[in-house]
């Protein structure tokens, strides 16, 4: 199989996320599958085996849940991600659209008795509404700032929200509401310690919530009784990061223990503090959940190995079909920088030698991590003879809060700083090519990846952005609401209120510094990263002599269309090739 073919297979075949089920029926399951192209949601009976594809859009869909009775899927029917909730009957039927206002999509709680809590933003703020799915639905709160439904009781009578009424959406409060809008219990752990709701004990009339806190300095479980107040920390002796979820009777959590990007599961049992191993492979878990027979499903991969849904019994659970190929294994480093050790992954080119082409590929977020699941982007650039460095700057999740929270001030600048510093190790340890670096990344990574033209320009051979921020403020006007927050939240205040720090930290005021050749990819319809203010970069770029390639598409944020997702990397891979192939 050619090199070019090897790779595409990857994005073409069939993936699945783990099924999630329904608490009261428990063989009445949805899952997400890209099987048809794209990627969209299926119902699935796991007593008859049956299976069917519940909806079929152009773009794809990639909202969905089951009520606890398995009654109702709901799905999110968007457009550039503003829409409203629909409902379909699990075995088929029309699609009923839940009677309320458009908006994007701010959390779902579904209840037994056929009551859903949703949450919505629009550009006045945030709300939460209730419904029965028929009735137009009815608010019961409103704020200007960041909130979204973390969960519903399952008799359907509390509503869990995270907020940031105090002004702080990086460190959410939580709060229970009856679904009259008063209110049960909240719990806020002061400034700088964010409090985030999970999800109600799975049991009929239990209203305790499982909670991850962030006091010792990274997120841990607790359980919360929201009407009494009562707290229940759970202490583990592991490093890294932990969430966590309950088994089926309530009594015991489901851990998921997250360390230098590879994942473990264990069984805490509440009433003696138990904690049990369960056997996994060695790699990243995705999402994992307990069945009502205690065992557990997850869904795994590895940088070497394809994606597969796995029970802790031994079998796999969903088969989608054909396995794509294999790629290579990651290595680890840990690299010096200003702010502290940097952990990075390296995936080397095979029966190549190095110094090696190398893509930087810089993750989104920036609150995100790269870690050793499989991606078929990664092993695309591998098999074109690329090795691949990613970063896991500051910003980044899996290494403590503080780590987390780094960005302050110089937004952009300080992740680039450790960029800069792992960009030395691997050249000076005869990884990486000094004259063939490219520098790519979508979202946060794309940003950073226009930033670092404007501010490194001697040091990338190429920059490939991908629906990128380019200028803050411009972007502050058109995007959706929850973006507005998470900007206040990074950059300290509004553009209007901190006019200066939000040109700081922008592309394109270092625009008339980029050398190197540059491809954008945008989306027409993306209301995270707006084309508008990507329009104006470029047109500044242009105004100092510098034409950039561009690739525009038609969706949002990203594409959930599997021969889009080909496109798209192969215009990059072939754009690198002839960028590093012009300097000789």
């Amino acid at each position: 199989m050619k090199a070019e073919e090897r790779w595409q297979s990857r994005f073409r075949a069939p993936r699945t996320t783990l099924p999630m089920w329904a608490r009261q029926s428990p063989h009445r399951a949805v899952y997400r599958s890209n099987a048809s192209g794209a990627w969209e949601i299926y119902a699935w009976d796991r007593s008859t085996g049956q299976t069917r594809q519940v909806t079929d859009r152009p773009n794809g869909t990639s909202y969905a849940a089951v009520d606890p009775t398995g009654t109702w899927i709901w799905w999110f029917a968007d457009g550039d991600e503003s829409g409203v909730w629909m409902r379909q009957p699990f075995y088929g039927g029309p699609d009923v659209p839940v009677a309320m206002p458009p908006g994007n999509p701010s959390g779902l709680g579904l209840g037994g008795n056929g009551v859903a809590a949703v949450g919505r933003s629009f550009r006045g703020g945030f709300d939460v509404l209730v419904t029965d799915g028929e009735a137009e639905a009815v608010p019961i709160y409103r704020h200007d700032e960041f909130a979204a439904v973390v969960g519903m009781s399952l008799d359907g009578t509390l509503v869990a929200i995270n907020h940031s009424e105090h002004g702080d959406f990086l460190h959410p409060a939580l709060r229970v509401l009856k679904t009259d809008g008063q209110v049960v219990g909240e719990l806020h752990d002061g400034q700088g310690k964010g409090v985030t709701g999970i999800r109600f004990a799975p049991v009929p009339g239990d209203r305790r919530m499982l909670v991850l806190h962030e006091r010792r300095g990274r997120r841990e479980p607790l359980v919360w009784d929201p009407a009494t107040g009562e707290q229940r920390e759970i202490w583990l002796r592991v490093p890294g990061e932990i969430t966590a979820d309950w088994y089926g009777d309530g009594r015991a959590l489901l851990i998921m223990h997250s360390h230098r990007g590879r994942t473990e599961l264990l069984r805490y049992d509440l009433a003696g503090g138990g904690l049990t191993p369960i056997e996994t492979p060695h790699g990243v878990i995705d999402a994992a959940a307990p069945r009502p027979d205690g065992s557990v499903e997850y869904s795994w991969s590895s940088a070497a190995h394809p994606p597969v849904i796995k029970s802790s019994s031994g079998h796999v659970v969903i088969n989608p079909g054909r396995t794509p190929p294999p790629s290579v294994p990651l290595e680890d480093i840990d690299v010096d920088g200003p702010g502290g050790r940097i952990h990075a992954l390296v995936s080397r080119p095979e029966r190549l030698a190095p110094p090696y082409p190398t893509v930087f590929l810089l993750h989104g977020g920036p609150a995100a991590q790269d870690d050793d699941s499989f991606l078929p982007s990664v092993a695309a650039w591998v098999d074109s003879g690329f090795a691949v460095i990613r970063i896991n700057y500051r910003g980044s999740v899996g290494y403590g809060s503080a780590w987390r929270d780094a960005l302050h001030g110089d937004v952009g600048h300080i992740e680039l700083a450790d960029v800069a510093a792992v960009r030395d190790w691997v050249i000076d340890h005869g990884i990486a090519d000094p004259e063939r670096l490219v520098l790519t990344g979508s979202s946060w990574g794309g940003y950073l990846t226009l930033l670092a033209l404007g501010t490194q320009p001697k040091s990338w051979a190429a920059g490939i952005a991908a629906v990128p921020i380019a200028d803050h403020a411009a972007a502050y006007e058109d995007e959706a609401e929850g973006l507005r927050a998470a900007h206040r939240a990074l950059l300290g205040g509004s553009p209007a209120e901190l006019p200066e720090r939000y040109a700081a930290s922008s592309p394109i005021t270092y625009a008339d510094m980029v050398q190197a050749p540059l491809l954008v990819l945008a989306g027409e319809n993306d209301p995270r990263c707006p084309v508008r203010q990507i329009e104006s970069y470029l047109s500044v770029l242009a105004d100092h002599g510098h034409e950039a390639s561009v690739y525009r598409y038609d969706a949002g944020h990203g594409s959930l269309v599997v021969e889009e997702r080909i496109r798209q990397m192969e215009v990059s891979i072939d754009f690198a090739v002839r960028a590093l192939a012009a300097r000789g």
